[in-house]
């Protein structure tokens, strides 16, 4: 004890070490005025009772009350003054063992203070400055409203073919569907703010309005209740678009959306944001591993992606032609990118900054080959949460910083509150649902949550390209009028006409190619969608049409349609240079034989969609399994020896997914299995 206590909490350290005076600034500015600090080289006579020795030994804590601490215990008790900062003395104070290997490594450190002095440099900077993200944070919100206007303007021109009335999955055929079964649950297991009137008319208002209110938020406007409406509306749409709108790109959207809900209240968030970063960028690289896939394992697998991606661009033909040799580099490249680097994420300021350049890299590497829509720009965003507002003050000008404002600290109690809320119950989930990527350990409660949350999509699985596709199959769908001459419908970007060079869309995304391909993986039983959509062009749907390319029967439609399935590769040198086409192909046969609207009937299938059962998934059963509640069901989607390309489990498990089927009078709800590349 003091015998003579000051009035407010007192530090006492080392003025002559520089360890110690630049840890001892970063803690005045986190203490504020709430702590006095003065070297013990400059109390006098002050404080006689303390021995200037102890005080060169050990950082000394004076409380108001008298009470004396030193080392470990002074440096808990002094952050505990800090609010949020209080975790550490409860460990000390009430963890066993964890005070005496604390004491332990304070006086290691404190036997080496000029070896931690450079630690600190390497790790930290001199000086060492108290992080905080108002401008990643503000420049984050302005690249959100950017990307919920990609968005939505990219689904909202393409809604009426998808999920319209006249479209390939209409939302109303299945919301009813799904009002049949849940009852008054729909609301929670199938969030949607089409429920107040699930026609074409509402579709159009909810991706308007999103596109409207995503200029806003880029625009700068400020407000929750802005990010709250941009979230819900995008769910919504999420929510009915089904196959269409399953793309891990969504799901990570969403979850980005949420949390930007809370963005500027409590540096949980920015932890949040991280984590999420973390887990998009380690997950790619782990289920590749978990995979097996012997091109991923015999570093072959770059000059497959690049011919076999759903909608490539010019440079992945240039890179299809580089030697194997580098292909091998940069396969190894991604792996070091995706399981060594995020694991920086989580380290001092310096290794932070450095961890975000090889993301951003790898990042515009995808971009620049495929066409992937907004994923590329949302997980460089991401990125800005590894730089801190000492980064951007050495990077921007002095005029751009002053007219970014620093967000104010949240001093409503209830917001505070919310925050570390949504950051245990974030936490929690995604853990369980990393554990489960990992083996086969499930606890019913954590099951039981997961089920509860699933269908808002806060929180999400991911990981990209886990198996390669390792032939590139295409349909192509053909029109007659007599049976015997066959026109062609060509898409907007899907590889068609060999002498087409490959498109750049992105950050546009044509749902009807994407899906397209997927299709090609399997057959058309468990595609029932291409059935819909071939029946919409022998009905001459003008919304489905105005999705493709050209329309070889404008004046009326077709009698007959039929699919033929080719394989597609990439020309060389020698082929392109002599043809000029960047494809070359042979037929595979016949994906869906030749039907016209009379052998549909026959078939019933003219009933488009009919939904009298339904399957859905559970979360406790496993990933391939399903509960058929009426109707016949069908066996998962496995992808075939070339699973897909991001249609991973673009929803954690246990989301219930729908897809209205109109097959036969058994017609039924189904399931998507994850199918992964």
């Amino acid at each position: 004890m003091v015998e003579r206590p000051p009035d407010r909490p007192l530090v006492i350290f080392d003025g002559d070490c520089s360890f110690c005076k630049a840890w001892i600034e970063y803690w005045r500015q986190l203490s504020a005025d709430r702590v006095v600090y003065v070297p013990y080289q400059a109390l006098g006579d002050s404080f006689p009772d303390i021995p200037r020795e102890q005080c060169k030994a050990a950082v000394q804590l004076v409380l108001p009350d008298g009470q004396l601490l030193a080392g470990a215990h002074a440096v808990f008790q002094l952050l505990a003054l800090v609010p949020g900062k209080a975790s550490l003395l409860w460990l000390y104070k009430n963890a066993p063992g964890f005070a005496p290997i604390s004491n332990a490594g304070y006086r290691l450190i404190a036997r080496h203070r000029s070896l931690g002095f450079r630690v600190t440099k390497f790790l930290w900077g001199i000086p060492v400055e108290l992080e905080s993200f108002g401008v990643a944070g503000w420049i984050f919100l302005r690249l959100l409203g950017l990307i919920y206007l990609i968005a939505f303007l990219s689904f909202g021109t393409q809604a009426g073919g998808l999920i319209g009335s006249n479209g390939i999955s209409p939302a109303g055929d299945f919301l009813r569907a799904a009002a049949e079964y849940f009852g008054t649950a729909r609301f929670l297991n199938v969030p949607t703010l089409l429920w107040l009137h699930p026609g074409d008319a509402m579709i159009r208002a909810l991706w308007l309005s999103g596109a409207a209110l995503g200029v806003l938020l880029l625009l700068g406007a400020k407000g929750r209740s802005l990010r709250v409406l941009l979230f819900v509306l995008y769910l919504s749409l999420v929510t009915v678009g089904r196959e269409f709108m399953s793309y891990q790109w969504d799901a990570l959207l969403l979850e980005a959306g949420f949390l930007a809900i809370f963005l500027g209240s409590s540096t949980l968030i920015v932890r949040l944001f991280r984590w999420l970063l973390f887990r998009l960028i380690f997950l790619s690289g782990a289920v590749k591993l978990l995979s097996r896939d012997p091109a991923w394992l015999s570093f072959t697998a770059l000059p497959v992606h690049y011919e076999t991606q759903p909608l490539p661009l010019p440079l992945a033909w240039y890179f299809y032609q580089i030697p194997p040799a580098f292909h091998r580099v940069s396969v190894g490249f991604v792996f070091f990118v995706e399981l060594v680097i995020p694991f920086l994420i989580f380290a001092p300021r310096r290794l932070r900054l450095v961890a975000a350049l090889p993301i951003v890299i790898l990042q515009v590497l995808i971009a620049v080959t495929g066409n992937y829509a907004f994923f590329n720009l949302l997980a460089v965003a991401l990125c800005l949460f590894l730089l801190d507002d000492a980064f951007f003050r050495r990077c921007l000008r002095n005029a751009i910083l002053r007219r970014i404002p620093q967000p104010a600290p949240a001093t409503r109690p209830w917001v505070r509150r919310s925050c570390f809320v949504v950051y245990l119950l974030i936490l929690f989930i995604s853990t369980f649902e990393l554990i489960g990527t990992f083996s086969d350990v499930h606890w019913a409660p954590a099951d039981k949550l997961i089920a509860a949350v699933a269908p808002f999509e806060i929180v999400n699985t991911y990981g990209l390209f886990a198996v390669m596709t390792t032939t590139r199959l295409e349909i192509v769908v053909e029109g007659s009028n007599d049976g015997a001459t066959w026109l062609v419908y060509d898409f907007k970007y899907k590889p068609g006409d060999l002498t087409r060079r490959p498109s750049w869309v992105a950050p546009h995304q044509p749902r009807l190619d994407w899906q397209m391909w997927f299709a090609a993986l399997g057959d058309y039983h468990n595609n029932p969608w291409i059935l819909r959509f071939m029946v919409r062009l022998l009905q001459g749907s003008p919304e489905v049409v105005h999705l493709l390319r050209s329309n070889p029967f404008p004046g009326a439609p077709p009698r007959y349609l039929r699919a033929t399935l080719y394989q597609y590769h990439f020309t060389n040198w020698e082929e392109k240079r002599k043809t000029g086409d960047w494809w070359k192909r042979q037929p595979k046969g016949e994906y869906v034989p030749a039907i016209s609207l009379s052998t549909v009937s026959e078939l019933r299938l003219n009933s488009i969609p009919a939904a009298s059962g339904r399957v859905f998934a559970t979360p406790a059963q496993d990933r391939s399994s399903a509960i058929v509640i009426s109707g016949k069901s069908r066996a998962p989607d496995s992808g075939g020896s070339g699973a897909a390309i991001l249609k991973v489990r673009s929803r954690p498990l246990g989301r219930l997914l729908f897809e209205a089927i109109p097959s036969t009078r058994n017609s039924s709800l189904g399931v998507r299995a994850p199918v992964e590349r």
